[in-house]
């Protein structure tokens, strides 16, 4: 029995196989990201260039099959529901011209189509909003320095002209670094009043003193103790959250937040 014929770009049965006018066939997601991405309509396999963006036609006998309501699983956490799916699959990319994020079913049509095939499709993030500057609605993949924001491409050329800017990727390693040498120093001062303490109540058990006089002289400074380790912790987790978000742009965003909210504290 002869295997199924395979996508020659991401080397699996098709889905959804579209038709180029030279006659090869890719899948249509295939294609449409190696257009995407590549800038220009063409063949991977015989490199025939289309000057115009060919209206791709499906053939259905190669189809392996979209999705059903019944196959749907679970969405696992982290993970982003399509928006156009009545039980939702998760999505694979989020459109900055749509405002949505689409699983591969319902990102077809930006692939098949030549005006939506010039929006801005970017890897899936769940508060879409969030990423698209509001002054330029253009995606936010730079950081300003200068002004300590996340900015877009228009913003760089023009309010922030002249600023210190870097991309989001360099500006986000950068910060994890100093996360991490902070959570190391709230680790230790954690660590310094837990020793405080423990030096403390082995005194007082030492002295030979009347245990109620000598606790009660030391019980405020181990109240005052336990109340900082109590807030070390609490900040600690804080910071070891944030250090989890894997999405750059986001982590930036809760970055800022969390240091304004502890400056107006």
């Amino acid at each position: 029995m002869s295997e199924p014929p395979k996508c020659c770009i991401c080397l699996d049965e098709f889905t959804s196989p579209a038709s180029l006018p030279c006659g090869h066939c890719f899948c249509l997601g295939c294609i449409g990201e190696y257009w995407r991405i590549n800038g220009a309509c063409q063949c991977p396999l015989c490199k025939a260039f289309f000057p115009t963006r060919p209206q791709l036609k499906t053939d259905q006998t190669l189809h392996a099959g979209a999705p059903t309501e019944e196959a749907a699983e679970p969405l696992k956490a982290g993970e982003v529901p399509c928006d156009l799916c009545p039980v939702k699959h998760r999505a694979v990319k989020s459109c900055l011209e749509c405002l949505a994020s689409y699983c591969p079913t319902h990102l077809e049509p930006h692939y098949r189509s030549e005006e939506l095939g010039c929006h801005l499709l970017i890897s899936v993030v769940k508060n879409l909003e969030d990423s698209v500057c509001r002054l330029h609605g253009k995606q936010l993949n730079r950081f300003c320095r200068s002004d300590r924001t996340c900015i877009c491409a228009m913003c760089a050329q023009t309010e922030h002209r002249g600023h210190r800017i870097i991309s989001i990727n360099k500006e986000a390693a950068k910060k994890k670094v100093k996360l991490k040498w902070r959570r190391v120093k709230l680790q230790q001062a954690i660590q310094e009043r837990l020793i405080k303490v423990d030096k403390i109540k082995l005194s007082v058990d030492l002295s030979g003193e009347n245990p109620k006089e000598a606790w009660a002289q030391n019980k405020e400074l181990i109240r005052q103790l336990e109340e900082e380790i109590s807030e070390l912790q609490s900040r600690n987790t804080e910071l070891e959250q944030l250090s989890q978000t894997e999405d750059d742009l986001h982590f930036l965003q809760m970055c800022a937040m969390v240091e304004s909210q502890h400056i107006n504290q």
